[in-house]
């Protein structure tokens, strides 16, 4: 059986300092990865996360990188290469909101979110890539070259009215995902993604805070709760691990069964 953990791997988790990119970092340091904490700006939520990995027995390392652009994408593999010489895993994850009705949509939301939902995913994926091939494949490390996983969303396939920029991004993240898969897969290199359903973050603390908007999303949800950022640290850590080595180009739905249309329950 193939190794489910993720001893001796080294990964970076970008937008890591809070929400699900937080728990797949702090999922990845306790399976045993070593792990570079991705933040845009604070860097005190990053550090302290860093301190805790460490004071568990992990190693972490906090690293500044606006992944938008390709200038801080690659800083984050350089600190890599200095920590941790080299890197074997990429959870690509950064991502924000603007929301807005449509026509009330800026053009500088609009781009803001391609910029860092979609563009900024490519660019660090692209890095990966590069940086994989020159380091060469090490069997005793992993039958694989190297791993990404995008985190993706239910909005790559559900359409999102108020969200129409959110809902394109992750739509370009799964043809993407599954182009680079198709390219790279002949070189070992497995490019997955995660679609999370709602989970229990700060950014849609709205939806769940609030007992009648809660009750107004279960309805959206089969399983009957709303999930948290262990669950789809979980399936994260699996994608990573050599226990899903044949497992190439797809999206694993981490959503309750949101993606079951349950309003369709009672005949439509």
């Amino acid at each position: 059986m193939q190794q489910s953990r993720l001893e001796n791997s080294r990964a970076i988790v970008t937008g890591a300092s809070s929400g699900i990119g937080e728990g797949i970092a702090r999922a990845y340091a306790a399976a045993g990865a070593s792990v570079i904490v991705n933040f845009r700006s604070d860097e005190e939520a990053a550090e302290r996360i860093v301190k805790d990995i460490r004071e568990d027995g992990g190693v972490a390392e906090a690293v500044q990188a606006d992944v938008s652009t390709p200038d801080g994408c690659a800083r984050l593999f350089e600190a890599a290469d200095e920590k941790f010489g080299g890197i074997d895993i990429l959870v690509s994850n950064a991502g924000i909101q603007r929301d807005a009705a449509f026509t009330d949509l800026s053009l500088e939301d609009w781009r803001k979110v391609l910029d860092v939902n979609l563009t900024g995913q490519f660019l660090c994926a692209q890095e990966a890539v590069r940086r994989f091939r020159g380091q060469g494949l090490d069997p005793d490390r992993s039958p694989a070259l190297g791993k990404i996983i995008f985190t993706s969303s239910v909005h790559q396939a559900i359409p999102w009215a108020g969200h129409a920029n959110y809902a394109t991004a992750k739509g370009g993240i799964k043809l993407l995902m599954e182009t680079m898969a198709q390219e790279l897969a002949s070189e070992k290199i497995r490019v997955n993604a995660i679609a999370p359903g709602a989970i229990k973050t700060a950014i849609n603390r709205d939806a769940w805070e609030d007992e009648q908007a809660r009750n107004e999303l279960l309805k959206l949800i089969p399983y009957g709760r709303i999930g948290n950022t262990e669950d789809v640290a979980e399936a994260a850590i699996w994608l990573a691990s050599d226990a899903s080595d044949y497992v190439v180009g797809t999206t694993l739905f981490v959503d309750g069964g949101m993606m079951l249309y349950p309003a369709f329950r009672e005949g439509g």
